[in-house]
């Protein structure tokens, strides 16, 4: 079973047809126990990384994430989900994160229109199971506007845009993220969750 974790910041409806397109059960939820049975955690989010924690603590999720995260429960970030991952967020004021991974979100700094919209090519920085269905220079689709700056060792792929690397995908154990919408990528989108599914089984 695959929870969707509901925190009032996502477009959990489309998260969760693209995981039903893939034969994969879900529940949406923030009820801890229903959390614990969980084989593995969709962490979804569209908005600001300030509101996003703060919605995490109003509503006692962060420690519950942080026991499934040491229990090995794969945990997948999408977009303003994959953002929170990390140890801290420069949106419109310092926030903590979570801080399963290393390093910090802020504002994109690139040669090119603000937020990064549409589709974009993957390039591999090393090899990740996440990839293990797709192809370099594969297309997924972005709309965001701060982008996360991680370790080297924990960047899976990125994308070119406006003269930077643009980080697209992380991971680190059991926890990865992507910055693209692979409910909105297609074919592309469809085998990342497909391979996460595979880790769940």
């Amino acid at each position: 079973m695959v929870v969707i974790i509901d925190y009032n910041v996502g477009n959990l409806k489309s998260v969760q047809n693209a995981f039903l397109r893939i034969g994969v059960q879900t529940i949406v939820s923030r009820d801890h126990d229903i959390i614990r049975e969980a084989d593995g955690i969709v962490l979804p989010g569209v908005g600001t990384f300030p509101v996003a924690m703060e919605n995490l603590q109003r509503y006692d999720l962060i420690d519950i994430l942080n026991e499934r995260k040491e229990a090995g429960i794969p945990l997948l970030g999408i977009c303003l989900g994959m953002q929170i991952l990390f140890e801290k967020g420069l949106e419109i004021k310092e926030t903590q994160g979570l801080g399963f991974l290393k390093g910090e979100v802020k504002l994109m700094e690139v040669d090119d229109k603000i937020p990064h919209m549409g589709w974009n090519e993957l390039c591999f920085q090393q090899d990740h199971p996440l990839l293990k269905n797709i192809k370099e220079r594969d297309y997924v689709y972005f709309v965001h506007s701060f982008m996360a700056y991680p370790a080297d060792d924990e960047l899976i792929a990125y994308c070119e845009y406006g003269g930077q690397k643009v980080t697209a995908m992380v991971a680190k154990d059991n926890v990865m993220g992507c910055q693209f919408h692979p409910e909105k990528s297609g074919e592309v989108g469809k085998q990342i969750l497909l391979a996460f599914k595979e880790m769940i089984v």
